[in-house]
């Protein structure tokens, strides 16, 4: 059976969780924590060369990083598909993913959840409120703009989920866990795709997973009622 290595708390994870329930695959999800407040396992540096989140194994084969992994359970199991085939919209859904690990996870939703999360449960330090201002005020509306112009439709590229999906809803779910909201006044487009994305049945199934979790570390998961 294919194991998926990582929490699913994780935007990365939830990445390839995700892809997985989408395309129907069994799996088992072994819960690593690189850092704290776990130890990963003996072999983690064959698994993961990075020691990131997620890893994967399917037999004797392993692999890491979200996107390899979402693009490899593509091609084992490719319907379905979460990768249009017109040649266009591929190169667009490939943008968005990679627009979503590279720059909004990276400028907002990471510094957030490490103010908001990590610093004061973890590290045991004061969040740094002008952290978090200036990432709401200066950062995020311009990527929030960005993204709110690109929504034509209840998906992001043609008709039907893809990797662009799964992966933008997968960093606004930790975005809301960390008690933030998107404006629907500004950008209303965005909003209503995000809580919509979150209300599909794919997603509902990898939130019941991580729910455990969410409780756990006394996320904000009203948005969900």
């Amino acid at each position: 059976m294919l194991t998926i290595y990582g929490v699913p708390l994780s935007v990365h994870t939830r990445k390839a969780l995700i892809t997985a329930i989408h395309k129907n695959i069994d799996y088992q999800l072994d819960v690593v924590i690189p850092v704290v407040p776990g130890q990963p396992p003996s072999n983690w540096s064959a698994l993961s060369p990075t020691g990131l989140i997620p890893a994967m194994r399917d037999g004797d084969y392993t692999l890491a990083d979200s996107t390899a992994i979402a693009l490899y359970l593509e091609k084992k199991q490719p319907s379905p598909s979460i990768l249009p085939s017109d040649a266009k919209q591929y190169g667009r859904a490939l943008w968005f993913d990679a627009y979503a690990g590279g720059t909004l996870f990276r400028h907002v939703v990471h510094p957030l959840f490490h103010q908001r999360v990590v610093a004061p449960n973890i590290n045991k330090i004061p969040t740094d409120k002008a952290a978090v201002d200036k990432v709401l005020t200066e950062v995020a509306p311009k990527i929030f703009s960005y993204l709110d112009s690109g929504i034509h439709g209840k998906f992001l590229v043609g008709q039907s989920l893809t990797l662009a999906d799964i992966a933008v809803t997968s960093n606004f779910l930790v975005y809301r866990y960390c008690g933030f909201t998107i404006d629907a006044d500004r950008f209303p487009k965005l909003e209503r795709y995000v809580r919509e994305m979150i209300g599909m049945d794919v997603f509902q199934k990898a939130l019941a997973q991580e729910k455990p979790f969410v409780e756990q570390m006394g996320l904000n998961s009203r948005f969900l009622n």
